[in-house]
């Protein structure tokens, strides 16, 4: 279960940035700055990316 732990911390982590770099792409910011927020893609990976760190230390912390 400890593997499974750190795949799931290391593709978390890994997803935010994917996310994060998205954020930063031309069609991203145009928008941000016609709604205000981030498009549903980029959210997707920040929540899904969550998700996946917050399981895999919990597995990996689990005994």
């Amino acid at each position: 279960m400890k593997i499974i732990g750190i795949v799931l911390v290391v593709l978390g982590i890994g997803l935010a940035i994917w996310g994060y770099q998205l954020s930063g792409s031309v069609g991203s910011q145009i928008t941000q700055a016609v709604t205000g927020s981030d498009t549903d893609k980029v959210m997707t990976f920040y929540i899904v990316g969550a998700i996946s760190f917050v399981v895999g230390i919990y597995l990996f912390a689990k005994k």
